[in-house]
């Protein structure tokens, strides 16, 4: 029987979707999936379904901020994770308590708009997450327009992908992860790692499919999940890739928009490979 010190353990500060496909659903899903105790900080409350975001509700920063208190004084975490986190006021508070609580294993998945295309940061928010949140970043995982916007480049090849990551790295992040998602390969998907010295890729065949609600915040999690059973972040980042790939090609096709990944699907390919 595993005693409480040998449970990895993961938090998620974050959004809840509604729809089950993103946010704190999808992150407590993988962290599941990947065998970590998964915990949350609610940043704010969504309503959503695969056909877009119809409502925030934002938490105040004082309920934010008592959520990440419950579980560090008890619990504790052995890596964070943050997604959406709406707001400047939001962002400095987590970023406090992230420091307060020294933190070493963070990963920063700058959550900017949703599939459908809802803001779901506002524009006083991405400065505070530059200046604030990713110098406390262990890994930062912006897909292209992401990275776009905390840069202010144009991304048009691997050349610009890789000048936007070290531009990044300056900015305090000790690992990026720039996903290739929205790339205009037509086969190929390329995910690019850089630890401020050396690049590494990670190329997987496209899956054509609407059903990819929620893949930023699945994959980020996966990562996490690795850093907190003590994976480094090149084999953390190696997984989360394998799961999220698994979790696109074997989807559930449901809902009537951009519908949700499958996050069983990894453990699925694993036992069937044991059988």
């Amino acid at each position: 029987m595993q005693t409480l010190t040998q449970v990895a353990k993961a938090l998620t500060i974050a959004g809840s979707d509604s729809g089950g496909g993103a946010g704190i659903q999808a992150d407590l899903k993988t962290f599941q999936e990947l065998r970590v105790y998964g915990m949350s900080a609610i940043t704010a409350v969504t309503a959503q379904n695969t056909l877009g975001v119809q409502h925030i509700y934002p938490m105040s920063v004082e309920a934010v901020k008592q959520q990440i208190d419950s579980i560090c004084e008890d619990l504790g975490a052995d890596a964070v994770k943050t997604g959406m986190l709406f707001s400047g006021e939001i962002i400095h508070a987590v970023a406090v308590k992230l420091r307060f609580y020294r933190f070493d294993k963070i990963v920063v998945d700058p959550v900017m708009v949703a599939k459908g295309g809802a803001s779901l940061l506002r524009e006083e928010a991405v400065k505070a997450m530059k200046d604030i949140l990713l110098p406390l970043a262990m890994v930062v995982t912006p897909n292209i327009p992401e990275a776009e916007a905390l840069t202010g480049l144009t991304i048009t090849g691997m050349e610009q992908r890789k000048e936007a990551a070290r531009m990044l790295i300056a900015l305090g992040a000790r690992h990026v992860v720039i996903k290739g998602g929205h790339a205009d390969e037509s086969e190929e998907i390329v995910d690019l790692l850089y630890d401020g010295r050396d690049f590494s890729e990670f190329k997987s065949l496209r899956t054509f499919t609407a059903h990819t609600h929620g893949t930023g915040c699945t994959f980020a999690a996966a990562l996490t999940a690795g850093l907190a059973k003590g994976q480094s972040v090149i084999e953390a980042v190696a997984e989360a890739k394998a799961f999220i790939e698994a979790a696109i090609e074997d989807g559930l096709g449901i809902g009537h928009g951009h519908g949700p990944t499958n996050h069983w699907a990894y453990q699925d390919r694993k036992s069937t490979m044991k059988n």
